[in-house]
């Protein structure tokens, strides 16, 4: 009697924590945007975007650019990679910001120049290391790429010694670019 008393207080038990777990939300969001991204933990999604693909035949290379605007905001996309086919397509793969000039990634908003024109100027610089941009689709036949990018911006801010006295970081995360068209140009 005692082996069935405690079976059934182990079975109200276990079925008494099993009712006490709390639910988990899962939530998924899709954006018909064609670029995405996180800016320093907002939102951003773009109004406007163009972007190309060029095969340099003199260098051999095949240069990527992406630039989408929005929100006084802009991020730009610039990747080469040496290759010898002239044709539509890009290699898929993770792409990282090194010392060369391979990948350049940049956040840029709008400032005054000296004619006191509106420019959109880089918002810091993106370290060797702290910047990627992986590709993972590409449709050569209807030119449209897709992918995700993250990167991480620095000012150095200075007194009027010379001196840095503080660092400004935007980060630029959870970026994506969903079949973006491009147009494709030789020369």
């Amino acid at each position: 009697m005692k082996k069935i008393s405690l079976i059934a207080i182990l079975l109200s038990g276990i079925l008494f924590l099993e009712n006490c777990k709390k639910d988990t939300v899962v939530a998924t969001s899709t954006s018909t945007s064609l670029m995405i991204a996180n800016i320093k933990d907002s939102t951003w999604y773009t109004d406007t975007v163009t972007s190309t693909l060029t095969y340099n035949s003199a260098a051999k290379t095949k240069t990527f650019t992406c630039e989408g605007t929005a929100f006084n905001k802009r991020i730009t996309i610039s990747l080469t990679k040496s290759t010898s086919i002239n044709s539509s397509g890009f290699p898929l793969g993770t792409y990282t910001v090194d010392a060369t000039p391979n990948l350049q990634l940049a956040y840029l908003t709008p400032q005054k120049n000296s004619a006191g024109n509106v420019v959109y100027t880089p918002n810091g610089v993106v370290a060797p290391g702290s910047g990627t941009v992986v590709v993972t689709a590409i449709d050569s036949v209807k030119n449209q790429i897709t992918g995700t990018f993250s990167f991480t911006t620095l000012v150095n801010n200075y007194d009027t010694s010379g001196n840095i006295i503080s660092v400004t970081v935007s980060g630029i995360s959870g970026g994506g670019f969903n079949k973006v068209p491009y147009t494709f140009t030789a020369k």
